[in-house]
């Protein structure tokens, strides 16, 4: 019997890795230079895979840059970027309806807790959460299953009583690792990426109902 449910953040909830990933390629086209995709779908999901994106515009440059001046750069045009988005489509209704349906509601991120709740925040979603874990709760992030664990863990749920929606697969494989039935829902960074290891896929969370979604589950 389903009585949780688990989102991811980064992509899921909020399109944020269009944004990092877009403001990465303006600085690099401001050298004259290029990120490659596919070196940067790599780290979607996870703060555990070590790409640095500095070093690797240094490499392409052919000199050394100044790095903090690059990161306030960055964070900067991302900020301007991710202030304006809402929510994902369906997002909000399946949180009501989770709510409705007296599920318990965790998020699990690899993302920092600070940057998750202040969005959560800004988009007046953080009431809706009994549970949220980011990478400085583990030692490890996904595809490590141990974020997922830990939100089981404090939501007193058995792997076999949630679900997991997300968007990228080291989260679905983290979710898998864990033992827990995972729902892919690509974006648009991620919708050309594997997920072999999903138990089911939807385009958008408005495609299928939440109650649909756990009769399936079940």
């Amino acid at each position: 019997m389903i009585r949780g449910l688990i989102f991811d953040f980064d992509g899921l909830i909020l399109e944020t890795e269009g944004p990092i990933y877009q403001s990465w390629q303006e600085i690099y086209h401001s050298y004259g230079c290029h990120l490659p995709f596919d070196s940067w779908t790599n780290i979607i999901g996870t703060a555990d895979y070590e790409f640095e994106p500095i070093a690797e515009l240094e490499r392409q440059y052919g000199a050394q840059l100044d790095h903090q001046g690059l990161q306030v750069r960055h964070q900067q045009l991302e900020a301007d970027m991710i202030v304006v988005l809402s929510a994902m489509p369906g997002v909000q209704g399946y949180l009501d309806d989770a709510k409705g349906l007296g599920l318990k509601i965790g998020l699990a991120s690899s993302s920092p807790c600070e940057w998750v709740t202040g969005h959560l925040d800004r988009l007046g979603l953080t009431h809706y959460f009994d549970c949220i874990k980011g990478s400085d709760d583990v030692l490890r992030t996904k595809p490590d299953p141990r974020l997922f664990l830990a939100v089981l863990e404090e939501l007193e749920l058995g792997a076999d009583e949630a679900v997991v929606l997300e968007d990228s697969p080291n989260g679905v494989l983290a979710a898998k690792r864990a033992g827990i039935f995972c729902v892919a829902v690509p974006n648009s960074m991620t919708r050309d990426l594997k997920f072999d290891h999903a138990d089911m896929r939807l385009e958008s969370l408005e495609d299928l109902s939440l109650k649909k979604l756990l009769q399936l589950a079940n």
